[in-house]
C-alpha cells in the first residue's frame, strides 16, 4: 500500500522502529526549520524546495538517504554507519545517534542550497 503521510508509514512498522522514526522526524524538524514532511519513493521524507532527506525502517536498521557528501568532517564522522553507496544505516540494536542524525539532516539541507556544478 502506498503511504501518503509520515503517520501512515509509521503505523506500518513495529513500536520500537516507530519510536526511532519519530525521534528522527522531530530532530529534522528542529534542525531544519521550514522542512516539510512528504513521502518519496514510498518512504517518509523532508522537502525544503526539493526533497533533501529520506528515512525508513527495515528489519535490522533505520536507513537515511541520500549520503551527505559536501561536509568532509561529517562524512568521516558517519563512516561507521555508511554503506557501499554512502547511505547511512543505524542498527536497531544500538542507541540512535540523534544529534549526529540531526547534523546530517542540516548538512543535506545546506547541500541542497549550494549551486549545482554544470558539466
Amino acid at each position: 500500500m502506498p503511504f501518503t503521510t509520515h503517520d501512515a508509514y509509521f503505523a506500518s512498522v513495529d513500536a520500537d522502529a516507530r519510536q526511532r522514526l519519530l525521534q528522527i522526524q522531530a530532530e529534522v524538524e528542529r534542525r531544519v526549520p521550514g522542512a516539510v514532511r512528504c513521502i518519496g519513493y514510498a518512504m517518509p521524507a523532508f522537502r525544503y524546495q526539493r526533497i533533501f532527506l529520506y528515512f525508513a525502517a527495515f528489519k535490522k536498521h533505520i536507513g537515511i538517504y541520500p549520503p551527505v557528501s559536501k561536509d568532509r568532517a561529517l562524512v568521516l564522522e558517519t563512516q561507521r554507519y555508511r554503506g557501499a553507496k554512502g547511505n547511512l544505516s543505524f542498527p536497531h540494536d544500538e542507541a540512535l545517534p540523534i544529534d549526529l542524525i540531526g547534523r546530517v539532516a542540516a548538512a543535506l539541507a545546506a547541500q541542497l542550497q549550494q549551486p549545482r556544478k554544470e558539466t
